[in-house]
């Protein structure tokens, strides 16, 4: 938007000629003036030249350039993104080998042994994993179940669904039965109803830990699971001797109207049993937050090393020998110092959040000596409060005493990567190129992938206390934000393999010891995840397969009420795909196979390593011993042969 300068009307102007360039002042001495050259010059007519506009024309002019820079920046970043994604390689994407149709929308849901348990509107539903036929329905709340865990027993399996409310109930699912145990947190005064916030249950189903909040306050019940006494009560049930509470039971608990006898798996008819009472669990520990550490009450340091019973803590702090007296002149010294920092409006803390674990026993965390207890079982629950340095461990058994002064590995991330969630891998060797599981028991030896706050992925690797590592998988996505991973998940029938959840929607399969993406998994292209940053999934346990929620985006806006969108579950087996049908069937290798190699003979509990070197220390001798029988047998008949020569000299 500019006018040219002058007019026929006026006066006419001759052509010119314009050096090139700025003008620059000439250096004073002639030597270093440029020579005059003909491409110096340009010829420049005086009727071309432009004024500048006036206000507010110049301001206009300004932004509609700027807005042509900025939308040619943003076509080239387009263009450039477009061109690097198609130099990416992409990997196999497998599609579902089977679709489940639901008709109500499943908020979580969890697999344990041969079922399938969705929790959706007003309770949860069980299914047939391989069939995909529902088996039973149980919606007699007011409101939504948001997860729900399911929990191998054996023979039978502990289900724990959490409603909106923060209401945690156990149900024992034996046979074609289902009981209700408990409502763990339900309070008939609303006062003082907690919430749960987060559950854990043991592997095996011995024990189980619920993070309760309530009036401010927040801490960690530990309850101990009478599994031994749930199926004797269910062989042997005593039934209920209130006949009303029995009957409002089987009104209010009975299969719904929806559930029809054709929906129903004929082979199996399960039956809710709500007049057989089973025993309820028993809490064995009440876990606070961390206290404020302030001034010593101990008269001598013995005194502070006593105190320290029932939990082990890597510089927990709180038994410590210094004076009020003097913590209050170090405070004093801090405030001065950093004065200037520390002066204005603070923002309330949040409240502290735990993340916890149930460890099993290994070198670090013996089991007791009285106690005897099948392999696999929990021994310890392993807490970490935010804003807190301290990783506690509590012991599950009542009569160990722990002794202080346990030293503990630590293994650092890296500057600015907070940890989000810890996912442990049962631990696996690589062997000939393929990763394996060694049999038999592996202790002082552990892998697990940690997921920071800022996306990152990092696989951290400890034997012992002093051989700990850690190597970044996944670096924090600067420039593709949508690739962030939001949700990882260990796969267990796949050594070294784990699932990861990107917010584009993407599922790919990452092999951890190469840093590898293996492929990737998606549902069919009519249907995606509708909250990718939230995915609803499940892997089996044990099953070579997982479980994934995909919505339909177009039927989603038309319908017009929650209960008309449809919703449907996909499943994918590993063992179904080219790509990964060798890894789940060929996961396992013998020890005497990884023996000779130093790194998976130190994977070896060290019983089993001593006798290993005791019996290869043997077989060497034995052939060792057999070699020199040779060698004198050789010589015995090499000087027969030169007696003989002799004798016919």
């Amino acid at each position: 938007m500019a006018s040219p300068k002058g007019s026929r009307s006026q006066k006419m102007k001759l052509p010119i000629f314009t050096r090139k360039g700025t003008l620059e002042v000439p250096s004073p001495t002639e030597k270093d003036w440029s020579k005059d050259d003909e491409d110096d010059w340009v010829f420049k007519d005086p009727d071309q030249e432009q004024d500048s506009l006036p206000q507010p024309y110049r301001m206009i002019n300004k932004m509609v350039n700027s807005l042509f820079d900025r939308s040619w920046e943003i076509i080239e970043e387009r263009d450039t993104s477009k061109t690097a994604e198609l130099r990416r390689t992409q990997p196999t994407i497998y599609h579902p080998l089977r679709e489940s149709k639901l008709n109500t929308m499943p908020n979580c849901m969890d697999v344990s042994q041969d079922y399938v348990f969705i929790g959706g509107s007003k309770g949860f539903s069980i299914y047939n994993l391989h069939n995909a036929k529902q088996l039973y329905v149980w919606e007699k709340l007011k409101v939504d179940v948001i997860s729900i865990w399911a929990t191998d027993l054996g023979s039978e399996i502990l289900i724990a669904p959490v409603d909106e409310t923060g209401i945690v109930r156990l149900f024992y699912f034996y046979k074609d039965g289902l009981y209700l145990i408990k409502a763990i947190n339900e309070s008939e005064d609303a006062s003082k109803q907690t919430t749960c916030v987060k559950m854990e249950i043991s592997k095996g189903g011995n024990f189980a830990a619920l993070l309760l909040q309530g009036a401010g306050d927040i801490w960690l019940d530990v309850y101990k699971l009478p599994k031994e006494s749930w199926i004797k009560e269910v062989q042997y049930p005593q039934l209920t001797v209130n006949t009303k509470k029995k009957v409002r039971q089987q009104l209010q608990l009975n299969i719904p109207d929806s559930v029809t006898a054709d929906s129903l798996d004929m082979d199996m008819n399960i039956s809710f049993r709500g007049d057989v009472k089973l025993s309820l669990p028993v809490q064995i520990m009440k876990i606070k937050p961390p206290k404020p550490i302030t001034g010593t009450t101990f008269k001598s340091p013995l005194e502070a090393f006593a105190k320290i019973a029932g939990c082990r803590g890597l510089g927990s702090g709180q038994n410590h020998y210094i004076k009020a007296s003097q913590w209050e002149k170090r405070e004093a010294i801090l405030k001065a110092t950093y004065k200037k920092y520390l002066d204005g409006e603070w923002e309330p803390e949040p409240i502290s959040m735990a993340t916890f674990y149930f460890l099993l026993p290994s070198r670090v965390i013996p089991m007791p000596a009285g106690v005897k207890r099948p392999p696999g079982l929990a021994c310890v629950l392993g807490v970490h409060w935010t804003d807190h340095h301290n990783f506690f461990f509590y012991s599950l058994n009542r009569t160990l005493k722990d002794k202080a002064g346990l030293t503990l590995g630590v293994v650092a991330l890296p500057e600015k990567c907070f940890c989000q969630s810890i996912h442990f891998l049962k631990y696996f060797l690589v062997h000939k190129g393929q990763n394996v599981y060694p049999e038999g028991s592996v202790k002082c030896h552990m892998k697990c992938v940690v997921l920071c706050t800022d996306a990152s992925l990092h696989l951290v690797t400890a034997s012992g206390v002093q051989n700990s590592t850690i190597s970044l998988l996944v670096e924090r996505p600067v420039k593709y934000l949508d690739e962030a991973i939001c949700a990882v998940a260990p796969v267990q029938a796949l050594p070294g393999m784990v699932l990861t959840f990107s917010r584009d929607g993407s599922v790919f399969l990452m092999d951890v010891a190469k840093s590898q993406i293996v492929c990737s998994f998606a549902p069919p292209r009519s249907y995606s995840l509708v909250a990718p940053w939230n995915p609803v999934f499940v892997v089996s346990l044990h099953h070579p397969c997982f479980l994934l929620r995909g919505d339909h985006p177009d039927e989603i806006g038309s319908a017009s009420k929650a209960e008309d969108i449809p919703n449907s579950i996909f499943y994918f087996n590993f063992e179904d795909y080219p790509l990964l049908e060798n890894f789940s069937r060929n996961c396992t290798i013998p020890q005497a196979s990884i023996l000779d190699p130093p790194t998976f003979a130190q994977a070896l509990p060290l019983e089993e390593r001593c006798e290993k070197f005791f019996q290869k220390s043997i077989q060497n001798l034995a052939k060792s011993k057999v070699k020199e029988e040779e060698h004198w047998t050789r010589l015995r008949r090499y000087s027969l042969l030169l007696q003989k020569e002799d004798l016919k000299k």
